[in-house]
């Protein structure tokens, strides 16, 4: 969640109070090491020569030898350091010389140097005493010529019945180019360690999998061959020892009770096609206080005992256990009692050690609220894991909460337009749910549960109904409905199937909020009907389609990207109602009321939705990052529909989004907030940069981050959008009103003029597992006051990075 507080100017107390927080971080102590090589002299300078392919930043990285800490990396200036001076108890001791680190540090330069194709790369070092105690520190680098690799060989491969197996897998590699013969291929690059480390590791993991258990890292060896005319030039060849072939043994499986010690007094041997072949079995064995069917366990096995052993299918297994969430894998490996595998014989017999949870658990909460006025409730949540002993797993919750509004409140919301006397109210809201998931695919899809890329999937069914007192409009009832399917295809890619999301939403609004619109706007008007048309009941059903990819760690975002598509189609099972059940022969293009006794009958909208998000994460030093996002998304509304449901619709603002703006503020177009009637947009265009940088290491256990961010974009509406005109009978809509619509549209060559920025500094509170993040930001482009002429400063708290 994300706090998000304006104002009109930043006080200077905060400024001051900031800029003395960062002073006062002389209470963190940061021991160096020490040994019989350290000196009594202080590094204060560390420079780098010579190193014309591999830049500052890298070195850096790589070295022990350190200067106190600099503040927003400004040479020379370590106010911790001096502070420490003053003291000596407060702040960060000096950072001494230690001649055993230097001699080690010109060894991490030369590895690395040879890593990346300099074999012949000679370091040295220069220690210049500037000033007394005072120390400079150079690495003197001979970088030479890169070395490159002409050709890539491989010998020793064992042979497969499928002749073309090798070939595939040579083909495969991403340093074969034009082949020479058999095993041999053009490379033609600069050498690189860490590129043959892989090749090696992909022929590991090959061999692995078909057959050859026993492979280790010592088993795959690479000789470099110098050309005798030009020593840059080399030849590589892997030489491969890959021992003898292995088949899968007997499987024994074990699944303990939640209590200690086990009870396996329910057991069964397994012995049919579809899971063992020839002779070999299954030896299974359960606790009866687990209530876990047999088939359970071995439906979660992806290999059979007595085919070729495929390490891959073995680790999978293994990660299908852990995601049934309703039991912990204890231990496991190729041994009848998990030892060390025996490679002397033929067979490796594989154990799966595992051990139930606890099947029912209750949890009871109870909390405080302060929406318009001050509240309570309470919530209790029932959990059955593996209801049916196929690890299903069942969630009620039931929640209820109440909240007293005072008179004076209700009067201020609804503008006071009643001139009756109003008296405080209590408004209540309860709520329930049913979720039910199971660690499979389900119907119509469980046909792929048995391959691979699909193992690991959950399919979520979802209902609930809730129904609360609003202040201007009361919900008598929303009930939701939902079946998702979720697909981890592999550490990178994740799919997310909405089969079906269906909402009946029946609203009543009160008299109060439809006489305030009716004086804003008119009964006539167009705004008044649009607005009531939002808050409606009505019935809204989606089909989403939604794909994933990243390499980054979620937390951190500081390396890698994240990506995010989706498309949507919506409104088609009401549509699919109203014109084959509720009135075959008439498109009303409504349903008939949810409850008997409900006069209002339910609105729907058809309409495409899709969305594209990009974010990319480029360290930038060895402890900053740039980072940048692009964003967009399209809702178009089809058939007989000429809006899409609020829910549906795009925002634009707040402190995940274009900072200098609170969240919903901003758009659609260059409509000012203050004249917006019709709320979101059917498209959004979104734009973010930033660059962070570490300026505090662990302090409060914490690292600190400086930020510095730009972002830009806007919402507006689509085209199908229609705003009536005067001759068109909405007599209470003037010209200046109809202008004020059309601002908030699309077009092509008035888009780019209605784009808002949002531009300027934060810090972040770096913890392992939380961000705390503070931005203050200045709206570089005010869509109403232009170009840098909004002088105010907007301040905006946050959980986690912006993007």
């Amino acid at each position: 969640m994300n706090k998000q507080t304006f104002t009109g100017g930043c006080p200077r107390w905060l400024l001051l109070s900031f800029v003395w927080l960062i002073i006062t971080t002389s209470a963190y102590a940061q021991q160096n090491e020490t040994s019989a090589d350290t000196t009594d002299k202080v590094v204060r300078i560390i420079r780098f020569a010579g190193n014309d392919n591999v830049g500052d930043t890298t070195l850096e990285m790589l070295i022990r030898t350190q200067t106190n800490r600099e503040f927003l990396g400004i040479s020379r200036f370590t106010p911790w350091y001096f502070i420490w001076k003053l003291t000596k108890k407060f702040g960060e001791p000096p950072s001494l010389l230690n001649r055993e680190t230097v001699a080690n540090d010109i060894q991490r330069i030369k590895q690395y140097y040879k890593t990346v194709g300099f074999l012949d790369a000679t370091v040295d070092t220069n220690i210049v005493e500037f000033k007394k105690d005072r120390v400079e520190v150079s690495f003197l680098i001979k970088e030479g010529q890169p070395s490159t690799i002409e050709t890539i060989a491989y010998t020793g491969m064992p042979a497969f019945e499928d002749t073309t197996r090798i070939p595939r897998f040579y083909n495969r590699s991403p340093l074969t180019r034009d082949r020479i013969n058999d095993s041999t291929f053009i490379h033609n690059r600069r050498y690189s360690e860490n590129a043959l480390v892989k090749e090696r590791d992909r022929i590991i993991t090959f061999l692995k999998n078909n057959g050859f258990a026993a492979v280790q890292n010592d088993s795959v060896s690479v000789l470099m061959k110098r050309d005798p005319a030009n020593k840059q030039q080399l030849d590589a060849l892997f030489t491969i020892n890959p021992g003898r072939k292995y088949t899968f043994g007997d499987l024994r499986i074990s699944l303990a009770g939640p209590e200690d010690p086990a009870n396996f007094a329910d057991q069964d041997t397994v012995q049919r096609p579809s899971l063992t072949t020839d002779n070999h079995v299954m030896y299974l064995e359960k606790d009866p206080a687990t209530q876990t069917k047999f088939s359970l366990l071995t439906d979660q096995v992806l290999f059979k005992p007595g085919d070729t052993f495929n390490n891959s299918l073995y680790i999978k297994t293994v990660n299908e256990f852990q995601n049934l969430g309703m039991l912990t894998v204890r231990q496991f490996g190729l041994s009848e009692d998990g030892s060390l595998p025996d490679y002397s014989k033929e067979e490796l017999p594989a154990m799966f050690a595992l051990k139930s949870l606890p099947k029912h658990s209750v949890n009871l909460n109870v909390f405080g609220m302060h929406r318009y006025g001050f509240g309570s409730g309470a919530g209790l949540t029932y959990t059955n894991n593996n209801l049916f002993g196929k690890a299903e797993n069942l969630k009620l919750s039931l929640n209820g909460s109440f909240e007293y509004v005072s008179s004076e409140t209700v009067r201020e919301i609804s503008s006071g337009t009643s001139d009756s006397p109003i008296e405080g109210s209590f408004f209540q809201s309860f709520d329930s749910r049913i979720e039910y998931s199971l660690p499979r695919l389900n119907f119509p899809f469980s046909f792929l549960d048995d391959r691979t890329y699909f193992t690991n999937a959950y399919t979520r069914y979802g209902l609930s109904f809730s129904r609360s007192d609003q202040l201007l409009f009361d919900i008598n009832s929303d009930i939701r409905f939902n079946i998702r399917y979720e697909v981890q295809h592999n550490n990178r890619f994740s799919s997310f199937l909405d089969l079906i999301e269906l909402n009946l939403l029946d609203t009543n609004p009160s008299a109060e909020f439809r006489r305030s619109l009716q004086e804003e706007f008119g009964e006539d008007s167009f705004e008044y009907q649009r607005i009531l048309e939002d808050f409606r009941p009505q019935v809204s059903s989606i089909l989403r389609y939604t794909f994933q990819s990243k390499r980054t760690d979620l937390i951190k975002r500081n390396y890698g990207y994240f990506s995010e598509y989706s498309a949507a189609i919506g409104g088609n099972i009401p549509y699919l109602s109203d014109r084959f059940l509720v009135t075959p022969d008439t498109l009303e293009g409504n349903l008939p009321p949810l409850i008997p006794s409900s006069q209002n009958s339910l609105s729907y909208s058809r309409f495409f939705k899709g969305t594209a998000d990009y974010r990319r994460y480029v360290p930038i030093s060895n402890s900053g990052v740039f980072s940048y996002r692009g964003f967009m998304g399209l809702a178009l509304p089809y058939g007989n529909s000429n809006s899409v449901p609020l829910n549906q619709r795009f925002y634009a603002g707040g402190a995940n989004d274009i900072r200098g703006w609170s969240i919903y503020s901003l758009g659609p177009g260059a409509i000012p907030l203050e004249d917006v009637t019709i709320n979101g947009g059917e498209i959004k265009l979104l734009a973010q940069t930033e660059v962070r940088q570490r300026f505090i290491s662990n302090f409060l256990s914490a690292n600190w981050i400086a930020a510095f961010f730009s972002d830009a974009g806007n919402i507006w509406y689509g085209p199908r959008t229609q705003f009536p005109s005067a001759s068109e009978g909405a007599s209470n809509i003037t010209l200046e009103q109809q202008r004020t619509l059309q601002r908030g549209k699309f077009y092509f060559d008035e888009f780019y003029k209605q784009i808002a920025v949002g531009s300027g500094f934060g810090f972040r509170l770096d913890w392992e597992y939380l961000v705390a993040r503070f931005d203050f930001a200045f709206r570089v482009h005010d869509l109403q006051d232009g170009w840098f002429n909004n002088k105010k400063l907007y301040f905006s708290f946050g959980i986690g990075h912006s993007f």
